[in-house]
């Protein structure tokens, strides 16, 4: 029955026009960020030199294996090294956007921040760096954070809301006491305080946000878990002697997860935006690290470079924007009423 009922809510999900795009161009983009480093990036795919392959993707080659004079790594911009590869029969495929996310050209000859160009497509932020490969990049991170800050908090959510639903009593009012003092804690202030005693990482970030983060979603479950254990199928579950472990994940559990996934697309946004805010108030990752919340930050402090703070505005309005036509697919395909 469940299985039917999954399979349903699969089919109307697919009918709904907005989330069943919305998941496809998410889908596109998340694949096309993740496989960034086979297309944006500053190292050649492959290299045929004096009739040897070299592969610098997966393979650093010091600049005298191409003719340079230093035993330094190469540096395949360098019009001598671009030179020498590409001349004289060898060969060098360059992908199409050239720049990774913390490439600096120092051949470049236009002031930092450039306008976009054919060089640089979305320009170069303060620094030099190619403004499409950080957002690409940043893009790429934003997301797999999100999916495992989601992950994580759903399933302490999940645990956490069955325990309480099911059991009841003196449990449930236990944890509720501890829910409402830890949930009245100064969250942002915290994060601040605890952030300051580490080095800024996206490991840290996703500890730090997942000691706040699953407790939303805790009182879903809950009141799922305390609706269906009272239950016809439940009370002849235990009626035969079945245990409370197989009831509560077998039997409620699964009859109990409408209200999860249909919130999983917002709770992916929300973490979006948390690392965002984190990253554009200097408390998130590392400067180096490709973030939308630090192209934010440098759109605030480079007005006149308007294509800095727009590309990375649009990124994030893109992103979100999918992500809530996905809920509202979701939630479309779950209420059984909605398609009645």
């Amino acid at each position: 029955m469940h299985s039917n009922f999954s399979q349903n809510a699969w089919q109307a999900f697919k009918r709904h026009k907005r989330g069943w795009l919305a998941w496809r161009l998410l889908i596109v983009l998340f694949v096309l960020a993740v496989l960034a480093p086979l297309w944006s990036n500053d190292k050649p795919l492959w290299v045929r030199y004096q009739g040897q392959y070299y592969f610098p993707l997966v393979h650093t080659y010091n600049e005298t294996v191409f003719g340079g004079d230093f035993e330094t790594p190469a540096d395949y911009l360098d019009p001598l090294i671009k030179s020498n590869i590409t001349s004289n029969g060898n060969q060098a495929v360059y992908l199409p956007n050239p720049y990774a996310a913390n490439t600096l050209n120092d051949f470049d000859t236009d002031p930092d921040p450039a306008k976009p160009s054919e060089r640089h497509l979305l320009g170069t932020d303060d620094r030099g760096r190619d403004v499409l490969a950080r957002l690409v990049y940043g893009f790429r991170d934003s997301l797999l954070f999100a999916l495992a800050l989601t992950a994580i908090t759903t399933v302490i959510g999940v645990l956490a809301g069955a325990v309480q639903g099911y059991f009841g009593g003196k449990v449930d009012l236990v944890m509720q006491r501890f829910l409402e003092i830890w949930g009245g804690l100064p969250e942002l202030y915290l994060l601040i305080i605890l952030s300051s005693f580490f080095n800024p990482g996206l490991l840290i970030l996703l500890v730090l946000l997942t000691l706040f983060g699953w407790m939303g979603l805790s009182d879903y479950v809950r009141a799922e878990f305390l609706k269906n254990r009272q239950a016809d199928y439940v009370l002849a579950a235990k009626s035969m002697g079945v245990g409370n472990r197989t009831i509560m994940w077998r039997h409620i559990l699964p009859n109990s997860l409408t209200p999860v996934l249909a919130f999983l697309p917002f709770r992916i946004s929300g973490a979006v935006l948390a690392l965002t805010s984190l990253d554009f108030l200097g408390l998130g990752v590392p400067a180096s690290q490709a973030s939308l919340g630090e192209l934010l930050a440098q759109g605030k402090d480079n007005l006149d470079a308007w294509w800095i703070g727009l590309s990375a505005v649009g990124t994030l309005t893109v992103m979100l924007l999918l992500l809530v036509m996905i809920g509202e697919g979701l939630r479309y395909a779950f209420d059984v009423r909605a398609r009645s």
